[in-house]
């Protein structure tokens, strides 16, 4: 029942490159087969909305998180802002139908789910996606931002873990009932493993180089371009004192070296807002050499998250600001 990892970082689980490299697709497929099937009806409203206690999370949340994102409201009967923003959500996860769940959390009744997610006041909005938890925002936003949210909310799911929704009977998923998943070893799936395998054992350049192996014979293979970038920076920052990193850092804000160390320590920590802001200011800061290198570790780090991620659309928008 404990929320866990509180952060939707592009270094989630190194061990799943190849099910994030293919979620998008799986998402897809997914879908056309639901519309094949004509499933392309309204879900019951009471698959949408649920009433949430301490007893039934995990079930109810975490493991439903793992087939359609969770969005969580932890609300109570005093609270007038509640009032304006719950009905709110209500009407949002009928229109979104199905593409996530909202869950409603009393907190008067469910105090050790208040104090496991640290809220502070109410209302409070947090999401679950494939048993990740993270905050959303608090107070009762305008539907405008709300939506927003909830769109990046849902391209994550969808792009990292293949989360498709509910279908028109309530259920995650789209495949039939009587069909067997066929899954097909395709050319490189050797060499994919094993990076996996070196991955699972520290050794990043072993890794790194099964995923250039890879890139060698077929140079647009998504799955090896994320696992390369990915075994690269964790080879990168094996070796770091993280306390001095950082202490270095900031010390030292023109240091672009000192900049850059701290920006890969960010981005293995799951911060990775600082460690893209970190280098966006790091390149308005200087010129010449000092900016390149800059520049060039942040569009790295941008492969290890994943270009169709909103948050390198969001600093690649701030990195072409500074630049021109």
């Amino acid at each position: 029942m404990q929320p866990r990892n509180m952060s939707m970082s592009g270094v989630v689980d190194l061990a799943a490159v190849k099910a994030a490299g293919e979620a998008k697709a799986k998402a897809e497929q997914a879908r056309a087969e639901a519309a094949r099937r004509g499933d392309t009806g309204a879900v019951p409203p009471s698959s949408l909305v649920i009433d949430v206690d301490e007893a039934g999370f995990e079930r109810d949340v975490i493991q439903r998180s793992a087939e359609v994102p969770v969005v969580i409201d932890f609300w109570a009967e005093w609270c007038e802002p509640c009032k304006q923003l719950s009905p709110v959500l209500e009407r949002l996860a009928r229109d979104y139908n199905g593409r996530f769940v909202l869950a409603k959390v009393d907190v008067d009744a469910n105090q050790m789910l208040m104090q496991q997610f640290g809220i502070q006041g109410i209302p409070a909005v947090f999401a679950v996606v494939a048993g990740q938890a993270l905050p959303l925002f608090q107070g009762a936003a305008p539907e405008g931002q709300i939506r927003e949210t909830l769109d990046q909310l849902i391209q994550v799911g969808e792009q990292r873990f293949g989360l498709t929704g509910l279908t028109v009977d309530g259920e995650a998923g789209a495949q039939d009932a009587d069909a067997e998943p066929v899954e097909q070893a395709g050319p490189y799936d050797a060499l994919l493993e094993a990076a996996v395998r070196a991955l699972d054992a520290n050794d990043f350049g072993g890794a790194a180089q099964a995923y250039r192996n890879v890139l060698v014979d077929d140079p647009g293979n998504t799955e090896a371009k994320l696992g390369l970038a990915q075994a690269e920076l964790l080879a990168r920052v094996q070796g770091l004192d993280p306390g001095q990193v950082r202490k270095d850092a900031a010390e030292k804000p023109d240091d672009v070296l000192a900049q850059i160390a701290a920006a890969d320590l960010d981005l293995v920590g799951g911060h990775v807002e600082d460690s893209f802001g970190r280098l966006v200011e790091a390149v308005r800061r200087t010129a010449g050499e000092d900016r390149d290198m800059a520049r060039l570790r942040l569009l790295e780090l941008f492969e290890v998250i994943g270009s169709d991620d909103p948050r390198v659309t969001a600093a690649r928008s701030a990195l072409a600001r500074v630049l021109f």
